[in-house]
């Protein structure tokens, strides 16, 4: 994680990063438009069972299983293999994150404990911790340098004590920072993909910017696509300034793909197709 100098909250000084105040103002205008829309005052239930599973079938795809969405709610068997577990593991997360909001500012790697054991609840010796020396980190879509176990410890702990502490920084410059952490750091043995999206949607829903967690990050995600999330995430992992603010701006051009996906389930519901 990188800072713009000494300062006792890093993550707010990533806020006066070049074009970083242009994406959370055009995020935040992107999701107020969804909550205007008159179908949020009555079926705004509905909008947020959509999003997420829009979200976990975006999270999925990030993950190497591209389903279609009538597929995800086709499916009721999600164990038969590697893709289908995958797909189960990110319905699962969505369903989990809810319950964890008011967890994460107290305790974030509790949540993020919870969270892998939710996802990985087949791998009983390895789930709910983070890897040890010389584990196999199953995540073959993110071809980064993978760092050491006690590197990814302490930046994880580090980045708990950050949202522990709070602070007057943006919703997305937080959710950002978390979400490329926990990719740069894979602490986990596997599904850190997931876990970071989720732990994105968390930040996001957690802080007020979208509490009815209606504009789904993982749908923009998966149409910006994995190629164009890899090239962000290296930026990021670069730790200059213009690396940093790009990953920042990527996510926050997912956001607002995630309130076009539930603007246009709103439309939908309106007209009564859906």
């Amino acid at each position: 994680m990188s800072t713009t100098g000494a300062t006792a909250d890093p993550l707010a000084a990533l806020g006066s990063l070049p074009g970083v105040a242009e994406s959370v103002e055009s995020v935040r205008k992107a999701v107020d438009r969804v909550y205007g829309h008159r179908v949020m005052r009555r079926r705004s239930n509905e909008i947020t069972s959509e999003a997420a599973l829009r979200g976990a079938r975006g999270s999925a795809a990030l993950s190497g299983a591209d389903w279609a969405l009538e597929e995800v709610r086709r499916r009721s068997d999600f164990g038969t293999d590697d893709e289908a577990r995958t797909m189960g593991a990110a319905l699962r997360l969505s369903a989990e994150a809810g319950q964890l909001l008011t967890i994460w500012r107290q305790s974030p790697l509790r949540v993020l404990a919870r969270l892998h054991l939710v996802a990985a609840a087949d791998r009983a010796d390895r789930v709910g911790r983070p890897r040890k020396d010389g584990e196999r980190v199953d995540e073959p879509l993110i071809g980064l340098p993978l760092p050491g176990s006690a590197e990814a410890h302490g930046r994880l702990e580090g980045l708990a004590e950050l949202i522990i502490a709070g602070g007057p920084a943006p919703a997305l410059v937080t959710a950002a920072v978390v979400h490329g952490e926990l990719l740069a750091l894979r602490p986990f043995t596997s599904h850190n993909g997931l876990l970071a999206r989720t732990a994105e949607r968390i930040v996001l829903v957690g802080s007020g910017l979208d509490p009815k967690s209606v504009c789904p990050a993982e749908v923009g995600h998966a149409e910006l696509g994995r190629e164009a999330c890899l090239t962000a995430l290296e930026g990021y992992v670069s730790g200059t300034p213009e690396g940093v603010a790009a990953w920042i701006a990527h996510c926050g051009r997912a956001v607002e793909l995630g309130a076009r996906e539930s603007m246009a389930v709103c439309e939908a519901l309106q007209r009564g197709a859906a």
